[in-house]
């Protein structure tokens, strides 16, 4: 199995909610499982609850992401089949990190979590929890904060993956 993480380091946010901090849209033929997400900031000693949900988004169009390549946990594995993107639009496989608006398209949620800043957040499911995203033309798998944090700058946050097939 080929596993990556798409993440990001130090970031500063978009003050909107809902905002998008990873998007992964996999390819057309192949499906990806989501294996771990987490977030952490480190620029606010204050305690400050935050809010999280993860999902699928319909018919994505994301002009202000930042293309983020994902990068293979296990150095024998080839280049993920999935690109970094700074537009990550519906039909075209891509990744992105931190968008600044969010762009059309239904979000379904998958699951929610709230967490306190100043200890983070670290989803890791059992194998029968983990999340599979087909390979379909108009979904994409995103990890979102749901209400703009209190502080907006240095977060770090990431999902891994695996390609299957």
């Amino acid at each position: 199995m080929r596993e990556y993480n798409v993440s990001a380091t130090g970031v500063t946010v978009a003050s909107s909610a809902p905002m998008s901090l990873v998007m992964i849209m996999p390819t057309s033929t192949q499906t990806i499982e989501i294996l771990r997400m987490w977030i952490s900031q480190n620029a606010n000693a204050t305690s400050n609850q935050q809010g999280v949900r993860w999902g699928l988004k319909a018919s994505v169009f994301q002009s202000t992401m930042t293309s983020t390549s994902p990068v293979a946990l296990k150095s024998t594995d080839p280049a993920s089949k999935i690109s970094g993107a700074a537009t990550i639009a519906a039909g075209a496989s891509a990744t992105g990190i931190s968008s600044g608006t969010e762009g059309a398209g239904a979000f379904t949620v998958i699951g929610s979590d709230n967490f306190n800043v100043l200890n983070g957040w670290l989803w890791v499911p059992t194998p029968r929890e983990t999340i599979m995203v087909s390979p379909q033309t108009a979904y994409c798998f995103t990890l979102q904060f749901s209400a703009v944090p209190t502080t907006t700058t240095n977060w770090t946050f990431g999902v891994t993956f695996a390609e299957l097939g």
